[in-house]
């Protein structure tokens, strides 16, 4: 099995509602997502899935979310805008785009970290 992982990274603001303590508050985070792919075979060129491609594909996803307010935004309209909800929305979205990879890659996990010590893994 193989595996290939990108890091990217986006500015957003958010409020946990439901949430007592400083997290209530509108607040933000410079956050880093994680995309790690697994799959069993490579392709002819020797790569399980190209790292331009999947930064494309991670990108597109950040574009939605990067310098927004994620409260306002859906699915974070109804659903709070946790870092566990955030990776299952990375993967949501990211997945749509790989549905039919030629050699079996597919999203393993996603990691998404809201400071440089906290993080939450989302896996199908």
């Amino acid at each position: 099995m193989f595996q290939v992982s990108v890091d990217e990274s986006f500015s957003a603001g958010h409020a946990l509602r439901g949430y007592k303590g400083k997290c209530e508050n509108p607040h933000g985070h410079n956050y880093k997502v994680r995309v790690t792919l697994e799959g069993p075979k490579l392709d002819s060129v020797g790569m399980l899935y190209d790292f331009v491609h999947l930064k494309k594909i991670i990108h597109d996803v950040i574009q939605a979310l990067d310098h927004k307010y994620l409260n306002d935004l859906e699915p974070f309209a109804a659903e709070n805008p946790s870092a566990e909800n955030i990776a299952r929305y990375f993967y949501d979205r990211a997945s749509e785009q790989l549905r039919n990879t030629p050699n079996g890659a597919q999203i393993k996990n996603i990691t998404v970290w809201e400071t440089d010590a906290t993080s939450a893994t989302y896996w199908p």
